[in-house]
């Protein structure tokens, strides 16, 4: 068979990339990864306040699985990749909201379970709740849902529980709950002389405490005893209890039957208390509950701004939708009810209400890193004993 002889052109060069453009390209490649990554995948977080101690310190960095319930679509797309809010350093927004798409959540591999610590948004940034509980937290601004403010708790009430809350013991469906191990709550120490605070307090962890002075509703026998007031866990309360210095230590609750201002719900109908809460019946789509006042009160904010319903009026006695009144009410999403670990220095469910199944962020799996705000030296500053430390 003859052969044909082909003759190829000449290849040409590929024209070099500047640094510039290598550079521009590299910093493309890896914020658009980890915007993926944040979405997707997993975010770090780091705990600004101590609402969850003694399990999660002030310090603390996290990551957080959005694997575990399910990564949900983005509401807000016009937004500047790996912002939050605002942009870096300033107050201004990092984001336009003239774009609003549907929220879907992608399938995750377990559901929100009773005792699990849970990132999510935080309801009450929405434009019709954010006024009503500025009084709990003074620095609220509305915002899209999947650009509200991370808040982290423990997850105390999942859709369709009876909770109550007994002398700071919560109960759910009737059974009392194993307490976290770590867990924190309010003791009166009283003292037979006077403390080096240093060693009695900083050295065993225990950063929150103050000289007594009567406190609104406690039970303590004798309020006259001079001690201190201090917020730490059972275990450490115990240990304080073996100082020869130490009269005794007894924890400090609210009385049943006094009503704490700006607890959830407003409503003259309860006399509840942080110490002393309900009970009341989480949310569960498909679950249908009778409007009386009480139920108002609970339900009123999320029939209205969280459940996907349009032209909705509340008012203390009647509910209506459409200008419709209605008697019943059946919910259209899950909800959940989230408590801080440290029981008495916590903005949670028991003052600004429920958390919609379309709030949830992720699971709390571990302590990467954790960095001392207030070190006693600066060899102290990192907290080598919490990093890698498994979330309980």
């Amino acid at each position: 068979m003859p052969l044909t002889q082909t003759i190829s052109k000449p290849t040409s060069t590929p024209k070099k990339k500047s640094a510039f453009r290598e550079w521009f390209d590299s910093v493309l490649f890896a914020v658009v990864a980890a915007t993926l990554i944040r979405w997707l995948f997993f975010s770090a977080f780091v705990i600004p306040t101590p609402s969850m101690e003694n399990s999660l310190l002030v310090g603390d960095y996290l990551f957080v699985s959005r694997l575990h319930y399910g990564t949900t679509t983005p509401v807000t797309p016009l937004q500047i990749p790996l912002t939050h809010q605002t942009i870096w350093g300033t107050s201004i927004p990092s984001y336009l909201d003239w774009i609003k798409l549907p929220q879907y959540r992608l399938p995750g591999f377990t559901k929100v379970k009773n005792g699990d610590v849970v990132v999510f948004y935080l309801p009450v940034e929405h434009s019709d709740t954010y006024q009503k509980y500025s009084n709990v937290l003074p620095d609220l601004h509305p915002h899209p849902t999947d650009l509200r403010s991370n808040y982290i708790k423990r997850c105390v009430g999942i859709p369709g529980d009876r909770l109550e809350v007994r002398l700071g013991q919560v109960y759910v469906n009737g059974q009392a709950q194993s307490s976290p191990p770590r867990m924190q709550n309010e003791y009166f120490v009283s003292v037979k002389t006077a403390v080096n605070e240093e060693n009695v307090f900083r050295k065993n962890g225990i950063v929150s405490y103050s000289q007594f002075t009567e406190t609104f509703g406690d039970t303590i026998a004798a309020n006259d005893e001079p001690g201190y007031l201090v917020k730490t866990t059972e275990a450490l309360a115990g240990k304080l209890k073996t100082y020869d210095f130490v009269k005794r230590v007894e924890p400090v609750f609210m009385q049943k039957g006094l009503k704490e201002p700006y607890l959830f719900p407003a409503s003259d109908a309860t006399d509840w208390n942080k110490d002393n809460y309900g009970p009341i019946v989480v949310p569960k789509a498909g679950m249908t509950v009778p409007l009386t006042e009480v139920t108002i009160a609970l339900y009123g904010d999320i029939i209205r701004s969280f459940d996907g319903n349009g032209n909705v009026v509340v008012q203390k006695s009647k509910i209506t939708i459409g200008g419709k009144q209605i008697s019943h009410y059946t919910f259209k999403q899950d909800y959940y009810f989230m408590m801080g670990d440290n029981r008495h220095d916590s903005a949670d469910s028991r003052y600004w209400g429920f958390v919609p199944a379309d709030h949830i962020v992720g699971k709390a799996v571990f302590v990467w890193m954790s960095i001392d705000p207030d070190p006693t030296s600066f060899l102290k500053k990192i907290r080598w004993d919490r990093i890698f430390r498994s979330i309980e």
